[in-house]
């Protein structure tokens, strides 16, 4: 990276890697503009003040991949003016600064994240606003933070599947207590949600014990989740995804009363009427399941081709599993 156009065309790599979600792509590139720190410095500010907001979000990611104070500072004052713009573009670009500073470690980024939580809860937010400023909170927890987000809490009007309630809720309980607390019938399904929603972000180790419990309640829900759509359905459909977003973790830590439970849950779920939580079911199955599940899959095998397609592949898989 010594020639101006090589600069180019890593900035032009980086903003299409980003505008396609290829964050792996997106990593490497901005570890080679990590090698030059005043020349990166330089290349992302600019991209910061681009008109064109994909150019932004990319230079927001870049510079909460680099982390540090100086990174934070940037992202701050381009957070305000994101937030004065009051457009959808601008909307797009906070959301990539907020997701940016998730990701830095330093206390300052979660001393702006709170900043900008004081004035999202002053206001009114959509639901995407509180649920994005929640997951980056999580990543920056801290036991500092139960005071401002009780507050802003009780600033905000009632959301559905609010994720900063999740948030509260996994950092005032112990593990031992989540436990219990998932297992019970008494607590909504919705808040249950909550915290899946949070956990998807980032699954700390501490919280894999947490896991056969999660299951648990889906075994108690899943008629409900079968026979119609809503709060019980979406529940499961959130549990299959967090268990795929970290499967490489959860299988291996997963006893094996747990990991049966869960397959029972996964073929009930195959026939679910909702067909995000359906679709969800296959793929696990796909993961762990046995070669009779194919006969499963493929008899509620929907109309839907997309989501067709996705049952055929996972019934070939497990006949097929080393193909």
């Amino acid at each position: 990276m010594t020639r101006g156009t090589d600069l180019q065309q890593v900035r032009d790599e980086l903003v299409d890697a980003c505008t396609w979600g290829d964050e792996t792509r997106a990593r490497a590139l901005v570890s080679t503009l990590g090698t030059q720190p005043r020349k990166a410095k330089a290349l992302l500010e600019a991209m910061l003040k681009d008109p064109d907001a994909q150019v932004r979000q990319a230079a927001a990611f870049s510079l909460g991949e680099l982390g540090g104070t100086a990174s934070v500072k940037l992202l701050e004052q381009q957070l305000a003016t994101e937030e004065a713009r009051d457009d959808h573009d601008g909307e797009s670009v906070v959301e990539a600064i907020t997701r940016a500073l998730g990701r830095i470690k330093e206390s300052a980024a979660r001393a702006t994240l709170l900043r900008r939580l004081e004035r999202v809860s002053s206001g009114k937010p959509g639901i995407g606003d509180v649920n994005t400023l929640a997951r980056a909170l999580w990543c920056r927890r801290h036991p500092d933070l139960i005071p401002p987000i009780q507050n802003a809490l009780k600033q905000l009007a009632p959301l559905a599947m609010n994720s900063l309630h999740g948030v509260l809720l996994l950092l005032e309980k112990s593990p031992e207590e989540l436990q219990t607390w998932a297992r019970a019938p008494s607590v909504p399904v919705e808040h249950k949600t909550e915290i899946l929603t949070v956990l998807d972000e980032d699954l700390p180790d501490e919280l894999l014990s947490l896991v056969p419990s999660l299951v648990s309640a889906a075994s108690a829900l899943v008629d409900t989740a079968v026979s119609q759509q809503g709060a019980a359905s979406y529940y499961c459909e959130r549990l299959l995804l967090l268990l795929q977003q970290h499967k490489e973790r959860i299988f291996p830590a997963l006893p094996q009363e747990a990991r049966s439970e869960l397959h029972a849950v996964a073929r009930r779920l195959v026939a679910s009427v909702a067909p995000n939580c359906a679709g969800r079911s296959t793929l696990l199955l796909r993961l762990m399941g046995q070669p009779e599940d194919a006969a499963l899959i493929e008899a509620h095998r929907p109309a839907d081709p997309m989501l067709a397609r996705s049952f055929d592949e996972a019934a070939q898989a497990l006949r097929n599993p080393r193909s």
